[in-house]
């Protein structure tokens, strides 16, 4: 689910691998710096059959400029996906990437901030709820482990990439219909001959 955008009034830890520092970017607009870093992804970032597992390699790109109102904040982030695919429910492992853009209010209060953006806690930018609502909305929702998997067989449960292409099932009979099956394969039965009549005449037998 997204992050709630509303500010929080719980003070940041400055040393979360996804809070920033903004002292070193001088509060005049036109004002920039870039940072690279590798930082463990955040727990609970999935969806339908995929997620990006807790802990794993979150590489991020981020460019920070001083503008009018507070800082905007502009992430590249690459992570890696695992699930299973949607076809054929085989795990599935591949990568994401993200670009996002969001302002961080100059304002403290979170009476002050806008509840449709964000804002600083002092000096230091939190980053996670901006990752978590691009990325949770990047995620595949019906991931599959190439673009045209067969899937399973509906038979038997047998993976069609795996069978080869003799692979096949004859159609079970219906067993409403298993009598007349087995008379056309034995054939058409032999007639009975009819019966003769005799006639007769009005006066007993002729």
């Amino acid at each position: 689910m997204p992050h709630s955008r509303r500010t929080s009034t719980a003070r940041l830890d400055p040393r979360g691998p996804l809070v920033l520092d903004t002292r070193a970017l001088p509060r005049r607009p036109g004002s920039a710096r870039t940072e690279t870093r590798t930082v463990p992804a955040p727990a609970d970032l999935h969806t339908g059959m995929a997620g990006i597992p807790e802990g794993s390699d979150l590489r991020l790109d981020v460019t920070l400029e001083s503008v009018t109102e507070g800082v905007l904040a502009t992430v590249t982030a690459v992570a890696p996906v695992t699930g299973e695919c949607a076809r054929c429910l085989e795990p599935v492992a591949q990568m994401v990437e993200v670009r996002c853009q969001e302002l961080f209010s100059y304002e403290q209060g979170a009476g002050d901030a806008d509840e449709g953006g964000y804002a600083l806690d002092g000096d230091l930018l939190d980053l996670e709820p901006v990752l978590r609502d691009a990325l949770v909305l990047a995620l595949p929702l019906a991931p599959l482990c190439r673009p045209d998997c067969p899937g399973l067989c509906t038979e038997c449960g047998a993976l069609l990439a795996r069978a080869g292409p003799d692979h096949g099932h004859e159609r079970a009979t219906d067993p409403r219909w298993a009598g007349l099956r087995q008379q056309m394969t034995q054939g058409e039965p032999v007639a009975r001959p009819a019966p003769e009549i005799s006639e007769e005449s009005g006066r007993g037998r002729p």
